[in-house]
Formats: structure tokens, sequence, C-alpha cells
């Protein structure tokens, strides 16, 4: 068996949720895999993002959103309102926020007020697995790879991770 393993380094731009495309980077790691049969994961190890697969809407808001997902964000923010202030959400408290400021890559308290991110990311997850068959990716004749980036703080760099294994 053959394991691949790639990254895909994004920007994203704050002030709402980033969707990236990711699938003809996603396409090409597989094809230059040169693996047929196996799958791929794609793959965020940050706690307020998701990945998922959806069909490309094609329309866009002014913001630069496509229609599907201006509609899943509409829902989401029913779902889970966007924290707009320190204590609408139990998380984040003080301790959270004080090791935060440790770290010293925080701009200040308030890119801790990311609470709605981590919850969305938990609904959609933070990977997805697609079949290779005969070297292509099955993800049907509508299908896209979106890396999701749900904190909306701040701009941030991002890295999407990408496992090909087969043979």
């Amino acid at each position: 068996m053959t394991v691949i393993t790639e990254k895909i380094q994004l920007q994203s731009k704050g002030l709402n949720p980033t969707f990236h495309d990711v699938t003809k980077e996603v396409k090409k790691i597989v094809e230059n895999s040169k693996i047929k049969h196996g799958n791929v994961v794609v793959y965020s190890h940050h706690t307020t993002c998701s990945v998922m697969t959806q069909e490309c809407s094609h329309d866009k808001t002014y913001f630069g959103l496509e229609f599907l997902q201006q509609d899943l964000c509409n829902v989401m923010e029913k779902l889970i309102p966007t924290c707009r202030a320190e204590g609408q959400y139990m998380h984040p408290g003080k301790e959270h926020i004080d090791f935060a400021m440790s770290l010293g890559t925080e701009e200040g308290e308030w890119t801790s007020l990311n609470t709605e991110a981590h919850l969305r990311s938990v609904f959609f997850g933070r990977s997805e697995t697609i079949l290779i068959v005969d070297g292509e990716m099955q993800l049907g004749e509508f299908g896209y790879i979106y890396f999701i980036d749900w904190d909306q703080v701040r701009a941030r760099k991002r890295v999407c991770q990408v496992q090909v294994m087969g043979e």
C-alpha cells in the first residue's frame, strides 16, 4: 500500500466564514500519487474549521459566497449565533483567555470570541474521506470539496491536509 501526505496552504479572510474550494488541488494530489484504488482523506487539524463535500452553487453573493454556502451560513446563524460579545457563551473563560494571551500569538482577548466556530465545526466534522476508483475521486457529477474556516474574528493562514492511501 502507498501512502502520500500533502498540505494545501490557505488564507482565510475573516469577518465571515471563508469557504475554500480545494477540489482541483486534491484532484492533482490524487493524480500525482498514481493510486488507482483506495481513498483520500481531506482533513483540518484546526478546531474551528470543517471539510465537506457539496455541490457548487455557481451564483455568488456580493461577498463572494456561493448561494448554497450563504444558505448554510444563514442556517448556522440561527442554530449557533455568531459570538458578538464576551459572556455570550460560557467559552472562553478567564483561564482560556489567560492561556491564549500567554502564547504571545494573539492580537487581543477578543480573538478568543470564536465559540460559534468551534461549535459549527463539530456539526460538520473536520474531514471527508473520498473513494478512489480507477484513479478518479468518486465525488459524483456535482461534488466539490470545501475547506471551511468558521472563525470570523480575523484573517488567518490555514492548512488543509490531504492523505491518499491505496494501490
